[in-house]
C-alpha cells in the first residue's frame, strides 16, 4: 500500500473511531472497513447477472408476441416462388402508411382467378405457371375502388421470423392477443412485484432474489414448449410475477451493501447491466428469430440463480433489522478481511448495542407495514403518483420507437444504449444537486421534450429523433434517481415492501402506455399532451418529498419520519468522510 492510501485509511479510521463515542451506526462502520472494497465488488458483480435476466424477462415478449411483417396471398399473381416484394404489388394491395397493407388487397377484376390457388392447381412448370400469372398482373385487373378483406391463413411473410404471430395464427382482426400478451406481462408484474418486497423484507434478500429468477427460468423454458396460445399467456403471466421483484431486490442489495459515499456509483454500474440486458435480448433475437429456440437460449442460463442461496450473504441492514446479530456480524467480519481492513471486535458490539436499543425502543415491530401507510401516507402516495408518471412516460416514449427508421432489432438496442448515460447521470446530478432537485430537474426536462414535439414540424425527423432521446435519456435518469429517492425515504424493515408497492403502483403506468396511440385517432398530440402534462406535474410535487442527499439510512419508522420533520440536516456518521472523498 503506497503512502497516500495508508495516509488516507489512517484518516477515515480516526475519524471512525472518534465518532464511535458519539454514535455507531452501519454507515460508519462501512467507512471503516471499505465503502466499496473487493468484498462490494465481488457482490456487485454477483447482483449484475440477475438485473441482466430482469431485463430479458421483462421484454421478451416484444420478440416472441410480435407480429410478424405480411401481405395477402394474392392467389392470381402469387407462386409457390413469389417473395413479399413483387412488381405488381403497389396496384394488388393498399398501402398503409409507407408499407404495404397486411390485412386488405384490392379485388379482383377477373372472377375466373380470383377461385384459383396454387394449393389446388397440379401445374409442373412452375416458371410457365409464374409467366402466365404475370400476365395476368396488371393495373387494370384490379379495382382500388374496392377493397376486400385477406383469408386469414394464406399470407406471403417478408422475413423467416417465427412469433406466437404465424405460430398460433394470430393475425389481422386476432392482433389484439399479441396486445394482451404484453398487458398481461405488466399484470404479472403489478402482482409478482408486492409479493417479492414482502418476501424479501420478511425472509431476506438472497431469498427474494434467488427464488424469483430460479423459478422465472423454469417458468420460461416450460413456456417454450407451450401447444397453444393460452398456453403460453398462462405462463407469460406467471414468468412475470415470479420475476418482477429482482429488479428492486437487486438495487436495494446495491444500495444497502454499500457505504453512503458509494451508494449512487454502485447502483448506477447495476443499473447499466439492465440496458445490457436488453442489448443482449435483442441482439440473440436478431439472430435466433424462432421465439421457443430464443426462450430457450435466454433461459436456461438464468438456472444459475439457484445457487445464490449459497454464494449470494445476506443484507447485513437486514440481518440486523431482523435481530440476527451474529450473522451480520460475521458478514461485516468477512467484508472486512476481504477488503483488508482492520475492524475492532468492540466496534461491531458497539453497534450491536446500538441496534438493539434502537429496536427496544420502537414499538412499531418487525414489519409495521399499516403504520407506515398512516405516518408516511403522503409521501406513499405522493412517490407512488410519481412512479405511475416515470413509467407511463418511459414505456411511452419507448412505444414511439417508430421514430427511429430502420431494423427492430438495431432500433431496440439504441433505445437501450441511450438508456445508459441516463443510469449514468445521476452520478453527476444527485449529490451536487441533491435527490429532489434531480428527480425534478429530469422529469421536467423529459416533459418539456415531449411538449415541444407538439410544436417541431413533421417532416423534421433529425428534430424529433434528438428530442425523443433527449426526453428518454431524462427520463431513464428520473427513474434511477425516483429508486434511490424511495429507497431512502422507507425505513430498514419496510424499504422494500414500500418500494415495491411504489412500483406496482407504477404497473398502471405501463398499462395505460400501450393504449396511448389510440389518443391518437382523435387528437395526433394528445400522447405527448398526455406524457408532458404528467411529467411536469409530477416534477413540481417531487419538490414536496424531504431532501435526503448526505443522511443515514433510517433504520425504523421513527427514523423516517423524522426526515420530513425535521427542519436542519440530520446529523450523520460521514459528514468528515464526504470531505476527503
Amino acid at each position: 500500500m503506497d503512502t497516500a492510501t495508508k495516509s488516507k485509511v489512517d484518516v477515515d479510521v480516526v475519524e471512525s473511531q472518534q465518532r464511535d463515542e458519539d454514535e455507531i451506526t452501519l454507515d460508519s462502520i462501512l467507512i471503516r472497513i471499505g465503502q466499496f472494497g473487493k468484498f462490494q465488488v465481488i457482490i456487485f458483480l454477483l447482483i449484475c447477472l440477475p438485473m441482466m435476466f430482469n431485463a430479458i424477462f421483462s421484454v421478451t415478449y416484444v420478440f416472441t408476441a410480435s407480429s410478424v411483417v405480411h401481405r395477402c396471398n394474392i392467389t392470381e399473381c402469387d407462386t409457390a416462388e413469389s417473395s413479399y416484394d413483387e412488381p405488381w404489388t403497389e396496384f394488388a394491395i393498399p398501402m398503409k402508411g409507407s408499407n404495404l397493407d397486411q390485412c386488405k388487397r384490392y379485388a379482383s377484376l377477373t372472377e375466373a382467378n380470383t377461385t384459383t390457388t396454387i394449393s389446388t392447381r397440379l401445374i409442373d412448370d412452375f416458371a410457365a405457371e409464374r409467366k402466365e400469372k404475370l400476365s395476368m398482373c396488371t393495373a387494370n385487373d384490379f379495382s382500388t375502388n374496392e377493397i376486400e378483406t385477406c383469408s386469414t391463413d394464406n399470407f406471403i411473410f417478408r422475413d423467416e421470423e417465427v412469433t406466437i404471430s404465424n405460430e398460433f395464427n394470430i393475425f389481422c382482426s386476432d392482433e389484439w392477443k399479441l396486445s394482451l400478451v404484453g398487458t398481461l406481462n405488466n399484470i404479472g408484474q403489478f402482482v409478482g412485484i408486492p409479493i417479492g418486497g414482502f418476501i424479501s423484507d420478511r425472509y431476506g434478500r438472497r431469498t427474494a432474489l434467488a427464488f424469483g429468477g430460479f423459478v422465472a427460468a423454469i417458468l420460461g423454458i416450460v413456456r417454450s414448449f407451450a401447444t397453444s396460445y393460452t398456453f403460453f399467456v398462462i405462463f407469460e403471466f406467471l414468468d412475470s410475477l415470479a420475476s418482477s421483484p429482482l429488479y428492486s431486490v437487486c438495487f436495494i442489495v446495491g444500495i444497502e451493501l454499500v457505504g453512503p459515499k458509494r451508494r449512487v456509483l454502485a447502483c448506477s454500474l447495476v443499473t447499466i447491466f439492465y440496458a445490457i440486458g436488453e442489448m443482449l435480448l435483442a441482439i440473440f433475437a436478431k439472430y435466433f428469430q424462432n421465439w421457443r429456440v430464443l426462450l430457450r437460449i435466454m433461459y436456461i442460463p438464468a438456472l444459475v440463480l439457484f445457487i445464490y442461496f449459497w454464494i449470494l450473504p445476506e443484507s447485513v441492514r437486514w440481518l440486523l433489522s431482523q435481530r440476527r446479530e451474529e450473522e451480520a456480524k460475521a458478514i461485516l467480519k468477512r467484508a472486512a478481511k476481504v477488503n483488508k481492513r482492520e475492524l475492532p471486535e468492540h466496534s461491531l458490539d458497539k453497534l450491536i448495542l446500538a441496534n438493539r436499543e434502537k429496536l427496544a425502543n420502537t414499538t412499531e415491530g418487525k414489519f409495521p407495514i399499516k403504520l407506515a401507510f398512516t405516518t408516511l401516507f403522503w409521501r406513499i402516495a405522493n412517490c407512488s403518483f410519481c412512479w405511475i408518471v416515470n413509467v407511463l412516460v418511459y414505456y411511452g416514449l419507448s412505444l414511439n420507437a417508430v421514430l427511429l427508421d430502420g431494423d427492430k432489432y438495431n432500433n431496440f438496442v439504441f433505445i437501450a444504449m441511450v438508456e445508459i448515460p441516463g443510469f449514468l447521470l445521476p452520478l453527476v446530478i444527485m449529490d451536487r444537486f441533491g435527490r429532489r432537485h434531480s428527480l425534478f430537474g429530469c422529469m421536467f426536462i423529459s416533459g418539456l421534450c415531449c411538449l415541444a414535439t407538439i410544436f417541431m414540424p413533421k417532416d423534421e425527423a433529425i428534430g424529433q429523433l434528438i428530442l425523443f432521446l433527449i426526453g428518454k435519456l431524462a427520463i431513464t435518469a428520473s427513474f434511477q434517481v425516483l429508486y434511490f429517492f424511495t429507497s431512502e425515504i422507507f425505513p430498514t424493515n419496510l424499504r422494500n415492501s414500500l418500494l415495491s408497492f411504489c412500483s406496482m403502483m407504477g404497473r398502471f403506468g405501463s398499462m395505460v402506455a400501450p393504449q396511448t396511440p389510440l389518443l391518437a385517432k382523435y387528437y395526433e398530440n394528445a400522447p405527448a399532451i398526455l406524457f408532458a402534462t404528467t411529467a411536469i406535474t409530477s416534477a413540481c410535487l417531487s419538490l414536496l418529498f424531504p431532501e435526503t442527499t448526505n443522511l443515514i439510512l433510517p433504520a425504523t419508522m421513527e427514523d423516517a419520519d423524522k426526515i420530513g420533520n425535521s427542519k436542519e440536516k440530520q446529523p450523520n456518521s460521514y459528514d468528515v468522510e464526504n470531505t476527503h472523498l
